[in-house]
């Protein structure tokens, strides 16, 4: 049997992974400050408790583990990342996280560790033009992230790779684009753009208009969980450290994203663009890249995952609405 730790096992990526190690027969520790909102961990041991703390990450890593998966960060959507209250406790929370489960797997010999980075840390100035954002690997460089949490991430990155030349770790890294799906955040605002926008129209009666942050012409890809997961095991069990983009190729604007959801659930909605957090103007994956070194890419259009997405959420709101309903 073969052992996983995924850091980060109560959130949603780290949920949805810790199902997929189990069904590939692992043996999986989950580690979080609370355990998952959305139903129960299938993790075999789940431990509550903060990666801020050297010695409670000590004690997690207290075995020899095959695979690490450190998804653990301080993180949201546009609400929660680009408005700037947040910024130190972006960056001291994520940066002490990285550097607590990092040095703990190397004092404990579990060399191979995958980290998900995101694709905010990329130039903002390569993403100004909404039509034609640049997001190489190779544009990283020179450093220009649109918000402390790119910075942070960016900063976590030399991490793990100075671990990778230093110390021998195989580390692998991820940069992340807009990961989306069934479990997720959608209405503690921490949300990102597609759970927002599907719980808005699930929220409107037909012929309602919802509120959109910016003026809606914004571009973005967004990527399926599933599909999320396929690359970052790929990544994680290759010979190859990365950095390499795991995202979709089927860039949007918001408001395209509105339509597309509104279809989805029957309904005709209008658009009420309002002042807010946008991040860049534009940005979408460069899969080159990942089809090259890992014969990886999207198998399966956005609508696909919206409609999945916006039918969990629905339940979501029906259930909210019963709930208050019955009080």
């Amino acid at each position: 049997m073969k052992y996983a730790l995924v850091c980060g096992a109560g959130g949603f990526i780290g949920h949805h992974l810790v199902r997929r190690l189990k069904a590939e027969g692992f043996w999986v520790r989950g580690v979080d400050l609370r355990f998952p909102r959305f139903g129960a961990s299938e993790a075999d041991d789940f431990v509550v408790g903060d990666l801020r703390q050297q010695g409670f990450v000590a004690s997690v890593v207290d075995r020899h583990f095959d695979e690490i998966y450190q998804l653990a960060a301080d993180m949201g959507g546009a609400g929660y990342i680009f408005t700037g209250e947040h910024d130190a406790d972006v960056m001291h929370n994520s940066a002490t996280i990285n550097l607590n489960v990092l040095d703990a797997a190397y004092r404990r010999n579990c060399r191979r560790i995958f980290y998900s980075s995101s694709a905010c840390m990329y130039p903002e100035y390569n993403q100004l033009d909404p039509d034609n954002p640049k997001c190489s690997e190779d544009s990283a460089y020179p450093a220009a992230p649109d918000s402390e949490y790119g910075w942070e991430k960016l900063f976590s990155e030399r991490l793990y790779l100075a671990y990778a030349r230093n110390h021998g770790m195989q580390v692998r890294i991820a940069r992340y684009h807009n990961i989306f799906g069934p479990q997720g955040s959608w209405n503690d605002g921490k949300e990102k753009a597609p759970a927002a926008i599907c719980r808005k129209i699930a929220e409107a009666f037909d012929g309602d208009a919802i509120e959109i942050w910016g003026d809606g012409r914004q571009t973005r890809s967004f990527l399926f969980i599933d599909e999320c997961l396929e690359a970052t095991l790929r990544l994680t069990r290759s010979n190859w450290t990365g950095p390499v983009n795991i995202g979709s190729e089927e860039m949007v604007t918001i408001d395209q994203l509105v339509d597309i959801v509104a279809d989805i659930a029957g309904k005709t909605v209008g658009k009420r663009h309002i002042a807010g957090p946008t991040g860049v103007r534009g940005r979408n994956s460069d899969n080159r890249l990942i089809r090259e070194r890992l014969g990886w890419a999207p198998s399966a259009p956005l609508r696909e995952g919206l409609a999945s997405t916006y039918a969990w959420i629905s339940r979501q709101v029906e259930g909210q609405h019963y709930s208050v309903a019955a009080e």
